[in-house]
């Protein structure tokens, strides 16, 4: 929405007219409608009186102009008054009560779907952009319509957005480009997609834009003869063999040619397949026949064929596409398609209005679209984040895909680079938490196995599986991110309650407290207090590191009233003056006991990776949990200045959850058989292998770095002493952290 301002209208010489709307309206619409357009017309003129663009122009030309391209599109009645309605309610103070007693429950729906949530208080612009986009969605899939309106309205604001500075015209241009222009694609309206992604380009990079449309232009000259000939060859072509059609020849958009340029690394002049033709025929058994014309008239490229018609997009579009030498060898696309089919490729779900009853095919469009709006309220379930949500859509909203067959044929359409688990989670959610491998092409292939077009794709399941924390490194859906977030939360809340309440009863220890032993009445006011509303959500809190145990104890002792509610004038919040224990040791408190298999919620410290045996103490981390350091980390030494109330006691458990990876640094002599003794070392000492690699020391010595699996310290140290006695191995180091490294050859992760 462009800014608006209030200035006198005497200095504003424009003429607001609704004519051109009215005559659109009235050439499809019955006039009771038409009567009720113009009501809503009254309406927003009067919401908007003494605002303007920062174009100059009245306010109200926008949602005019909105309403407009909505009757380009002969969207019913009540979408056209919720576009001339659609900023009513954040700039009159208009509420949705009022627009139900003029307008109806329908249109009120649709411009709340469309009113952004000013209201409300937001952190930041990412995270108003999220919520506001999670309501017009939720809408969207209450009535279609609202999208609709939202393009148009998003249209117009690109339009007319040359007046803005130049750093909102990015913002807006690449918030367009990322969101509402994927949209547009997602639902078939390629028209709107190309128009919103040229105007983004040319905002989000003016510079690029201007250098590249005026190597357009002085190419274009040179190219004309060319067009001009395979123009006239194609069309003698399908003539000589009777083929009704309609040939044109059309340029590639400039973001079209800029993205080939980019992702393929090209200069301007390597991009040679600027133009492109499009041949619309009658039925489509004349596509297929003219695709083998065209094969003969010209020598196809190999690996460039696209049968979207035997399988459609996402998106309902259907067409042939191939890629033919023409003259001077120059490559050029072709895309061949049916009238019927040509509607639904350039309006896509508009066409629904614009052709209703008249192509049978926008039924099946009705339906990818449902899926889409599904599969999105689906990720919109599993998100409580909204920055997070943002994030999903925006991977499920690339129009890139493949296609992949599950065993019994059925054909399923993910976005390009998705893994096994993508697939899993696509086809049922329980299917992706429990899936453990699967097979590609009848053969078998781990999780993380990218798929490709035309792959079939069977999942193995395990009952007892759950999903991986790894997993959010490669899947690439939406769908499956979102869902494995939404388990691993799950499960995570669970875990944090459980530490939480180990670190609350230590810090409660020394004053012979017990959390179990704790009163309704006590829990009433330490609840009110800390400004929470269930004893779990304190509790995750403070597992998850978001609140100090030591400080929330000192709220306990004054529910208790053992203590004033403040301590040397020192406000309650910020006071830590019974929170920490120096390094290593304690305030009279038992130790939390440390097992090795708590989950998500107790981690190593990267930096100095304790293994059981070594001396080790915790930090709480805010929003990650319990990190366990060795007590000798330099580290953690230099933390504990820092947030000293952070640190509590910690020990190993006499049970423990094992192995535990540690890493090791070899200098090796580089001799024949040297690394094969040393793997056969570690396998007979029961370390397993999990990561390799090696750098050069000088060229008659290496350094191999190796992570290794192993019990315990005593274990390691087994394990130590027999790699040293291996005539290759002339030092061999425990290496405290991820300090590899980095190297020219590495062993992939596996078992040896």
């Amino acid at each position: 929405m462009q800014a608006r301002e209030s200035q006198p209208e005497q200095t504003r010489q424009h003429v607001v007219s609704i004519s051109p709307l009215i005559d659109m309206a009235s050439s499809y619409l019955p006039e009771a409608e038409v009567k009720r357009v113009r009501e809503a017309y009254k309406f927003s003129d009067v919401a908007h009186l003494g605002q303007f663009r920062a174009t100059g122009e009245p306010y109200v030309t926008h949602p005019i102009a909105v309403a407009e391209l909505c009757a380009s599109w002969r969207l019913d009645g009540q979408a056209l008054q919720a576009a001339l309605l659609h900023d009513v309610m954040e700039d009159s103070g208009a509420t949705k009560e009022d627009l139900i007693d003029r307008f109806g429950p329908a249109v009120a729906e649709l411009v709340d779907g469309l009113s952004k949530l000013d209201k409300m208080e937001f952190s930041s612009r990412e995270e108003a952009q999220a919520e506001n986009f999670r309501k017009m969605l939720l809408a969207m899939a209450r009535d279609l319509r609202v999208i609709l309106v939202k393009l148009a309205d998003r249209l117009h604001n690109m339009r007319t957005l040359d007046i803005m500075s130049p750093a909102k015209k990015r913002r807006i241009a690449l918030e367009t480009l990322e969101i509402y222009a994927p949209i547009a694609h997602r639902l078939g309206l390629n028209e709107i997609f190309r128009e919103l992604q040229e105007l983004s380009f040319k905002h989000a990079y003016p510079l690029r834009y201007n250098v590249l449309r005026k190597a357009v232009l002085a190419a274009r000259g040179n190219r004309r003869e060319v067009v001009g000939k395979i123009l006239e060859a194609v069309e003698k072509c399908l003539g000589d063999a009777k083929i009704e059609s309609q040939v044109y020849g059309r340029e590639k958009a400039l973001y079209g040619i800029y993205r080939k340029m980019i992702e393929k690394r090209l200069s301007f002049s390597q991009v040679l397949d600027v133009y492109g033709f499009r041949v619309v025929v009658k039925d489509m058994p004349n596509c297929y026949m003219a695709l083998g014309m065209l094969h003969q008239l010209f020598k196809p490229v190999p690996g460039k064929f696209k049968d979207y018609i035997a399988i459609p997009k996402v998106n309902g579009y259907q067409s042939l596409h191939t890629t033919l030498l023409g003259p001077y060898g120059t490559p050029v696309e072709f895309q061949i398609r049916t009238e019927e089919m040509h509607q639904v490729a350039e309006k896509g779900i508009a066409a629904h209005w614009l052709y209703k009853g008249e192509a049978a095919g926008l039924n099946q469009l009705q339906t990818q679209t449902h899926r889409l709006l599904q599969s999105l309220l689906d990720i919109q379930n599993q998100t409580g984040d909204s920055a997070e949500f943002l994030e999903h859509i925006k991977v499920d909203l690339f129009p890139d895909a493949v296609y992949v067959f599950t065993p019994n044929g059925k054909i399923m359409s993910l976005p390009r680079g998705a893994t096994v688990v993508d697939f899993a989670y696509a086809v049922h959610t329980d299917v992706g938490n429990q899936c453990v491998a699967a097979r590609v092409n009848q053969v078998i292939e781990p999780l993380r196995t990218v798929l490709k077009s035309g792959d079939v794709v069977e999942i193995i399941t395990a009952p007892h599986s759950r999903p991986n924390p790894v997993w959010l490194g490669f899947v690439r859906s939406g769908k499956a991110r979102s869902e494995i977030r939404h388990y691993l939360k799950s499960m995570n809340l669970e875990e944090t309650v459980r530490l939480g309440t180990r670190l609350l009863d230590q810090a409660l220890e020394a004053d012979d407290i017990r959390l179990a032993e704790m009163g309704t009445e006590v829990w009433d006011k330490l609840l009110k207090d800390s400004q929470v509303s269930t004893r779990e959500e304190l509790l995750a809190d403070i597992g998850a590191g978001r609140r100090v145990a030591p400080v929330v104890a000192r709220r306990v002792l004054i529910a208790l009233g053992r203590m004033d509610a403040r301590l040397d004038g020192t406000p309650l919040a910020t006071s830590v003056e019974l929170a920490a224990p120096a390094a290593g040791g304690s305030q009279n408190r038992a130790p939390i006991l440390i097992h090795g298999g708590e989950g998500i919620s107790v981690q190593r410290a990267p930096c100095c990776l304790p293994i059981p045996g070594d001396k080790i103490i915790g930090y709480v981390r805010k929003g990650t949990g319990l990190i366990i350091h060795t007590d000798e980390c330099e580290i953690a030494r230099r933390q504990i200045r820092k947030e000293p109330e952070r640190w509590t006691d910690v020990q190993w458990a006499p049970e423990i959850v094992r192995p535990f990876d540690v890493n090791v640094d070899l200098q090796v002599i580089n001799e024949k058989g040297a690394l094969a003794t040393i793997a056969a070392t570690l396998s007979d000492a029961g370390a397993n292998i999990t990561n390799l690699s090696m750098s050069d020391e000088t060229p008659y010595r290496k350094l191999l770095h190796f992570t290794i699996q192993v019990s315990d310290r005593i274990h390691l140290a087994k394990i130590l002493m027999a790699l040293r006695r291996i005539e290759y191995v002339e030092r061999v180091t425990r290496v405290k952290g991820k300090s590899f490294v980095k190297s020219r050859l590495v062993v992939a992760s596996s078992s040896t």
